[in-house]
Formats: structure tokens, C-alpha cells, sequence
């Protein structure tokens, strides 16, 4: 028969045993924990090695860029500003007849140099793709706290950088003469969004909002598993440069509300994918156009029951000409185009 004591002081040591085994599980337990939430974390900071839902052929329309060596340069340009003021550059002095060198040509003379200046610039843009546009009633925020139960339409979209700028380049550095336009890429680029609903039937025109509460519904309904931006984060995020076709890219939302429920015939104007611009002359009365890319759609249906409602992409066929034509000048084009890039 064994000793109680010797029996009682065995079962203490076993006891300890346990409880010294069951923390260090713990601690390894806890330790497995942290180390996930810091996995997580750095898979956050970096999206571009996120696994992302693979969605099936049609579902995801893709845009590819678009840069134009056109829009590497402006001009001849006549910077009168510049003429304006500083009339100490003109040759208006008694020294020189008709206002000519002794020996160089006039067009040589600063003033007739800036009446023929050619600004050049490099340009990027960004490829874009985006999922079906759809509505969903959500309650929205008001301005004295409470919330309303509004129709939102919005477009899930996914931007990736291709590389692929384009930028002037000259043979010899001394004598600088652009013959040429060379292709060079970054390791990232940013997105600085607007995005503009435009009705073809009232000619209203709606910028896209801001809508904090609708982001987790939309990403759910959209089964997007990564973190969905809106226009104002997304540009806090670095676009990192990619040839694999099957890149996960950034993904946003574009949200619109107060739109006519009885929206038929409509274009998004997305801004921000390219930095190609056009100026007409210089100055602040000089109109400014920014490129933008421009989606076209249409919805058939009513008002009735909009969320169920399925919007296309494209301008509608009609086989009678004057329609066809009466509907291509509500979209502004002249022939049937799915999208398009404009100056505006």
C-alpha cells in the first residue's frame, strides 16, 4: 500500500504538470494569434496579394488604357502673359530698326519666342473595369442626424496599373529636338476619382457621394472579399504596377443618390484614370478639358420596382434610323459606342 503523503504529493506534481502544459498551449495559442493579426494587417497595407473572389467571364467589364502620343505636348502656344509683362523683352528701342537684331533673325528675339512655345508633359493612365450598375435602397444619413431610406445607384469598379506612359525624348541632351515619344513605367501610380452620372433625358448631372453606411452592404452584395474604397481613400493607396492578367488591382464604389428613379438613358464620367489634358490658348478664360472615360448605358424598366431592374451596358439598337439617330444625340456621339474617351 502506498504512502497517502507520497501519493497526494504525486498528484500535486501531475496537477502542476497540467496547469504549466495548459498555459503554454495558451501562450502558443496567443502567440499563433498575434502572429495571424500581423499577417492580416501587412495583407491589408498591401492589396495587390490579397486573395480576391475570382468572378466568372462577362461579369467584370475591362477597359484597357488609352494614352495618346498626342497628348504628350501642346502648342505653339503664345504666352502673352508673359509678353504682357514684361515689356522690357521687346525690341522697341532706338538701336534697332524695325525692332529686328543686327544680325539674327526676329525670330530669334525672346518676345517671338514666346509666341511659338511648345509645352510638353508625360502622361500616364490607368486601366479600368467595373461590375454591372445596380440599385439598392439603404438609409442615408441626413443633416439633423436622423436616417432616410433612399434609392442609391452605385458601380463597384477596379483600377490596375499597366505601366505604359508615354513621354517625349530627345537623341541629344545639348540640343534638346522631341522627335520621338518613349515608353516608361513606375512602380505605382494613385487614383484620384470623380465620377459623374450624367441623365441624357433631364441633362442633370449628379457627382458621386460619399456613403460610409452603404459600403458593407454593397461589398457583401457584390461578394467583394478585399477592402472596398471609396473616391476619397482610394487615392491613399498605391496602384503597384502589373503585366498578370489575373492581378487583383484596388478595389472602389462609386455611389449616387437622388437620381430620377425613371432613369433611362444615362453615361458615367469617370475622371482621374489619365493626366492627358487640353487648353485652348492660355489664361484663366482659356477652357480647361480634362480626358475622361465615358460609359454609356441604358435601363429598361420603370419605376416601379428599380432594385430588381437590370441595367446594360452600352447605347439600345433601334432598327428604325430615325430613332437610332434622335437616341445617339441624346449620348452626344454619332455612332454606337459603348464607351468612349473625351475632353471635358
Amino acid at each position: 500500500m502506498k504512502n497517502p503523503r507520497t501519493a497526494l504529493a504525486n498528484h500535486g506534481w501531475a496537477f502542476a504538470a497540467v496547469w504549466i502544459g495548459t498555459n503554454a498551449l495558451i501562450a502558443t495559442g496567443l502567440a499563433v494569434t498575434n502572429l495571424s493579426a500581423q499577417e492580416a494587417a501587412a495583407g491589408r497595407a498591401d492589396q495587390s496579394i490579397e486573395v480576391q473572389t475570382q468572378f466568372a467571364p462577362g461579369v467584370v467589364t475591362v477597359i484597357p488604357p488609352a494614352p495618346d502620343p498626342k497628348e504628350t505636348f501642346d502648342g505653339p502656344l503664345t504666352l502673352q502673359s508673359i509678353i504682357d509683362a514684361h515689356p522690357e523683352i521687346s525690341w522697341n528701342t532706338g538701336d534697332h530698326p524695325e525692332n529686328a537684331p543686327h544680325f539674327d533673325p526676329r525670330s530669334r528675339t525672346l518676345q517671338e519666342m514666346l509666341k511659338q512655345v511648345v509645352l510638353r508633359r508625360e502622361i500616364f493612365c490607368l486601366e479600368f473595369s467595373f461590375k454591372p450598375l445596380r440599385q439598392i435602397y439603404l438609409d442615408i444619413p441626413r443633416p439633423d442626424g436622423r436616417m432616410q431610406r433612399k434609392l442609391v445607384h452605385y458601380m463597384v469598379y477596379r483600377v490596375r496599373y499597366r505601366g505604359g506612359d508615354l513621354r517625349p525624348a530627345a537623341d541629344d541632351l545639348n540640343t534638346p529636338i522631341y522627335r520621338r515619344i518613349e515608353s516608361v513605367s513606375y512602380n505605382s501610380r494613385r487614383f484620384f476619382p470623380m465620377m459623374v452620372l450624367e441623365d441624357h433625358e433631364t441633362g442633370k448631372k449628379f457627382t458621386d457621394r460619399i456613403l460610409p453606411t452603404a459600403m458593407k452592404r454593397i461589398a457583401i452584395r457584390e461578394q467583394i472579399s478585399t477592402r472596398l474604397h471609396n473616391s476619397v481613400d482610394i487615392s491613399t493607396v498605391k496602384i503597384p504596377r502589373t503585366k498578370d492578367e489575373d492581378a487583383p488591382g484596388v478595389w472602389g464604389v462609386a455611389t449616387w443618390v437622388d437620381v430620377d428613379p425613371n432613369l433611362d438613358f444615362f453615361s458615367v464620367n469617370v475622371f482621374g484614370l489619365t493626366n492627358a489634358f487640353q487648353q485652348d490658348g492660355e489664361g484663366a478664360d482659356a477652357p480647361y478639358r480634362r480626358k475622361a472615360l465615358i460609359l454609356n448605358f441604358y435601363r429598361p424598366g420603370d419605376s416601379m420596382d428599380p432594385t430588381s431592374d437590370r441595367v446594360r451596358f452600352g447605347v439600345p439598337a433601334y432598327d428604325d434610323p430615325s430613332e437610332q439617330a434622335y437616341l445617339l444625340k441624346k449620348y452626344g456621339q454619332r455612332e454606337r459606342l459603348d464607351y468612349r474617351w473625351s475632353f471635358r
